[in-house]
């Protein structure tokens, strides 16, 4: 808090009122500066909180035992070989990364006052490694299979080596996540500085890309720069509560941004509960507030997300929808039939289709002529033996069909190991947050 103190004190020095500035640093006593710029407590919580709404958190996992998340956290999963449920942070840094996220988006303040901007929502906590698409491709699924509107993910593996930028279980996932009426969100990555390369799946069809911005509304410095970057949101000189439930301040990433923007979907689908996916992302970024220049860039998209403009709900229904279309353009459509890959079968050739049909019939034909045979045969022989009374029935299975199975394929990641070292770390959406200064208690 004293960071954020002393930030506002230098702003008033330079002659700017704070409450005329856009996204002005706000003086809550938890250091949620975005509560003032998003107009939270006084204008969009009297409409919604959230409630109804589930949002998944494919992340480390969220720490379910904390006063401000027990009664959010639904029981979640594990694609990573662990137990099955993530109720717990496996993040072997300080802060937490999946409880920060998950504190950003429905804390309700209970233990430390500490509040998300969507309390009423619940959240399902998914683990993944974060680098694996096989993975993340089954959480988005599970996700969109288990009641979640609206998906966060907040982590950003390089994307450069995959076709269109995308590992292609992903793209599949996300298609399927579309037809689900699932929103997925990710953050944009925290390399725009360095590297900048492509992650994913921010970079893929389907997935609403956030950037971040700081409490003046200008781009966080090490914001991705890509051309995926739809919209933005805080996510600067942010404070979150960490896995071991205390307060932690000086975070940045385009990971908080991410969460926050999940946090802000919840609350239009929770107000207007019949809106659709494809609605809600139209709606959010035809709805931003275009702080950084005329026109769409690569670091903050469209413009920097507006809460409350979202909850008008007044953008057309001819508006642009980015999101979605790049999805359809890609040919990403929704998935057809039950299959669980999520894409259309193959095409096949017409006049190969016909000769293998004739020559299945001739098959079937030749067959059921043999069963005939083999029938008069054997209702022969029983006659011989049984004077005419019914054959004995077939032995029951004993064992699965052949067909169809396969063994298990056994996960290289086993309980109680922790992710790569990497992941947490600027560059794949992470924030970076810092425990409190030497000879300071943190905030309780």
């Amino acid at each position: 808090m004293r960071r954020l103190i002393q930030a506002a004190a230098v702003t008033a020095a330079f002659g700017i009122v704070l409450g005329q500035t856009p996204f002005a640093l706000a003086a809550h006593d938890k250091g949620e500066w975005w509560f003032n710029s998003w107009h939270i407590e006084e204008q969009v919580w009297p409409q919604t909180k959230g409630a109804g709404i589930t949002v998944a958190v494919l992340d480390t996992g969220v720490n379910a035992s904390l006063p401000g998340l027990k009664d959010a956290v639904v029981p979640g999963t594990d694609f990573a070989g662990g137990d099955g449920r993530r109720d717990q942070d496996t993040d072997s840094s300080t802060g937490g990364h999946g409880t920060a996220m998950a504190s950003f988006i429905a804390s309700s303040g209970k233990g430390t006052g500490y509040m998300g901007v969507a309390p009423s929502a619940k959240i399902l906590p998914i683990f993944t490694r974060g680098n694996v698409p096989k993975e993340m491709a089954e959480a988005i699924r599970y996700g969109a299979d288990h009641g979640a509107k609206v998906m966060n993910i907040s982590q950003g593996p390089v994307a450069s080596s995959f076709p269109n930028q995308c590992p292609p279980e992903v793209a599949s996932a996300l298609a399927y996540a579309a037809k689900k009426d699932m929103v997925v969100v990710a953050s944009a990555g925290n390399e725009g500085d360095s590297t900048n390369s492509p992650e994913y799946p921010a970079s893929c069809p389907g997935a609403l890309a956030v950037g971040a911005i700081d409490h003046t509304g200008k781009p966080w410095a090490r914001s991705q720069r890509q051309d995926y970057v739809t919209v933005a949101a805080p996510g600067a000189g942010m404070t979150a509560v960490g896995k071991d439930g205390r307060l932690y301040d000086n975070g940045n990433g385009t990971s908080d941004a991410a969460a926050l923007t999940s946090g802000a979907i919840a609350l239009l689908r929770s107000k207007y509960p019949d809106m659709t996916a494809r609605r809600a992302v139209q709606v959010i970024v035809g709805s931003v507030k275009d702080l950084d220049g005329p026109g769409k860039n690569n670091v903050t998209g469209y413009g920097v997300v507006s809460v409350r403009q979202a909850l008008a709900n007044k953008v057309p229904e001819s508006a642009p929808n980015p999101v979605y279309e790049k999805l359809d353009k890609a040919g990403a459509a929704a998935p057809k039939g039950s299959g669980s890959t999520g894409t259309a079968p193959e095409k096949t050739d017409d006049k190969k289709s016909s000769s293998n049909t004739l020559l299945y019939v001739g098959i079937g034909v030749v067959v059921i002529a043999v069963l005939v045979i083999g029938g008069v045969v054997v209702m022969r022989r029983g006659k011989g033996k049984n004077g005419g009374g019914p054959s004995a029935p077939p032995p029951a299975p004993t064992g699965p069909p052949s067909f169809g199975q396969g063994q298990p394929q056994q996960s290289p990641y086993q309980g109680g190991q922790q992710p790569p070292a990497g992941y947490g770390q600027p560059g794949n959406g992470a924030p970076q947050f810092q425990p409190p200064t030497s000879g300071q208690e943190p905030r309780q």
